[in-house]
Order: C-alpha cells, then structure tokens, then sequence
C-alpha cells in the first residue's frame, strides 16, 4: 500500500472528506481552510521547509499545541476561537487514521489534544427602541437605504444567519398568501421562516428594484454581487451611528448581523413563546442552544423574582470582632 504525501493527503481531506463525502457548507470549507493556511505558514516559520515539502511526520501533536499556543498569544485570539481550530485539525487527522494507519499513535496523540475551557459571556441583543432606532436610520430616498432597510428588518423579524441573508435569492422569497423566507441552513437543514406583513410589503417594494430572474441575489452590493460580511458590518456600523443620535444606548453595542439574530430570539422569548418553537425558528440543531436566551433575559429573572415573597432577616445590632480575631482575619 503506498502511503500519501502530506500535501495530496490535506486536499483529499478537502475534496474527498469535505466537499464530497459531508458535503460541507461553504462557511466549513473557509473556516477549515483558514486554520490549515495559518498552521502552514506557522509549520514553515517553525521548521523551516515549504508548505509543499512538508511531511506527515513533522506535524505532530507538540508542533499543533506549539501553533495553538501561538495563537493565542501572539494574535490574540480567544479560547473559543482556538478550540475551532483545533476542531478543523482533529477532523484532518481523524481523516488521516483511515488513509494512515501506520501513524496511529502520532495520531492519537494529536486527537488527545484537549480543548481549553473559556468563559461563556451573555449574548447581546436590542431592545424594542434600539431596533426601532436603528431600522429608521437609512435614508429611504437613495437605493442602497432602502436596501439596508429591508435588510436589516428581515434580519430582525426572521433571526436568519449571516450567510443566509447575504446568500438569498429571489427564488427564496414567497411573498403571496402565507409569506415565508425559505433558506438551507447549517447541517444543510432547510426551513421556512413566516413573514409578517409589514416584513412582505417592504420586501415586495424592494423586489421591484433588482432583476426579475429566481437566482438574482436580493441584498446585492453596488457591484450587483453578493455582500460579504465586511460590508453587511459597515452598513450596520453606518446606521447605527446615525441612529445613536436619537438613541443614545446604541453607542454602547457592538451591533452585529449576529446580534439582530439574538434580538429576534429575545422578541420570541419575552412573547411567551415555547424554547423548542425558537430553536426551529432559528434552526437550531438542539433545544438546549436556545438556553442562552433564557440565561440573557433579565426581564424574566426579574418576574420570576418578583413573585417570590421576601424571606424575612432579622436585623442585629453591629457588634465589633474582638481585637485579636480582627487582627488573624485581616492577614
């Protein structure tokens, strides 16, 4: 049995595993091959040799953990962000136990790498005056503002991902009687997502100003391509600075395309609506991801708090420590 090169072994694992075999979104794809390009280039700092020549054995499990570290300290990036990349070298390597077995034990001593714990903070979402702030920002007399308008209200009615809105085409839209987006998810899950009436009417007004063909994109940049995630951010970066002007709390958010998709979540949650109802709304693949919802709602906390009655306290008179103990409790 002839044993792959390194190089023909990492684009098997992308033409074959990936693209082929899981057939993988193209958000995977791009996240895989950004860490595979980042642990290249650091593999050739490290050893010294081209990405080309490199050889299976040189990647071992203290190179990989070298790379992390590296990560983390010289870029800066988060825990969370580290244990993604670990995922996309792990999926390689599990890749390579099939096609490598004589290298089991490098192997399995890479795939023990363990992940990093981090700390999960809050989710950030708008309130109902931040979002109604933000979706009267565009100047609805110019193309591009009517554009973001309808945009961003999709965004917050519907809670769709970024690739989802920026991907979306004509033919995804149902704008006759019972309204709905229709988007293939991730895990390359389809679903519906109903339109309010409000919603359907703006979009049907924009649909008038883009090409009446099915695979014409809906939200195109001024090129007529698909937006790119840098520019779905500037356009929110844009209207929420103008929007700060009357809503002043805005300032303090870091507003994302992520953040609207947390805030329709958060409308759901307030209006009494079931965990597992949001977690199809938002194609989530478990129930228990739509608990940070839950954990972010201070609003909630606060009824449920407000219904329990006060445990009574008796209130002592402050009697000093004596000095010796005061003296052993401060060290």
């Amino acid at each position: 049995m002839t044993t792959p090169s390194f190089h023909s072994l990492l684009q098997g694992f992308f033409t074959n595993r990936l693209m082929q075999q899981r057939q993988a979104s193209p958000h995977t794809i791009a996240s895989y091959r950004d860490s595979f390009r980042l642990l290249l280039q650091f593999a050739q700092k490290r050893i010294g040799t081209a990405p080309q020549k490199l050889t299976f054995e040189q990647i071992d499990a203290p190179l990989i953990a070298a790379f992390l570290e590296d990560m983390q300290t010289s870029r800066g990036i988060s825990a969370g962000s580290r244990n993604l990349r670990l995922t996309a070298i792990r999926s390689f390597f599990r890749y390579a136990s099939f096609e490598m077995p004589t290298h089991a034990a490098q192997i399995q001593r890479v795939l023990a790498i363990p992940n990093k714990r981090c700390t999960r903070a809050q989710i950030g979402f708008l309130t109902r005056e931040e979002t109604d702030a933000l979706l009267r920002a565009p100047d609805l007399s110019n193309q591009s503002g009517r554009r973001d308008h309808a945009l961003m209200l999709l965004a917050v009615q519907t809670g769709l991902r970024l690739s989802e809105i920026t991907g979306l085409c004509r033919r995804n839209l149902c704008l006759a009687t019972g309204a709905h987006v229709r988007v293939v998810g991730k895990g390359r899950k389809e679903r519906s997502t109903p339109l309010t009436k409000a919603t359907a009417d703006v979009l049907r007004t924009w649909l008038r100003e883009i090409e009446a063909v099915d695979d014409a994109i809906v939200f195109p940049s001024a090129r007529g391509t698909r937006l790119s995630a840098d520019g779905v951010q500037y356009l929110l970066a844009k209207h929420v600075a103008q929007a700060c002007q009357t809503c002043t709390s805005l300032g303090q958010k870091h507003v994302t395309a992520h953040v609207l998709r947390h805030t329709t979540a958060m409308d759901l949650l307030q209006a009494g609506v079931e965990r597992s109802v949001i977690a199809l709304w938002l194609g989530h693949e478990s129930i228990e991801t739509t608990q940070i919802y839950l954990d972010a709602n201070l609003e909630m906390k606060q009824k449920a708090l407000d219904k329990v009655e006060p445990q009574p306290g008796p209130v002592g008179r402050f009697r000093p420590d004596d000095q010796l103990l005061a003296f052993f409790n401060a060290l």
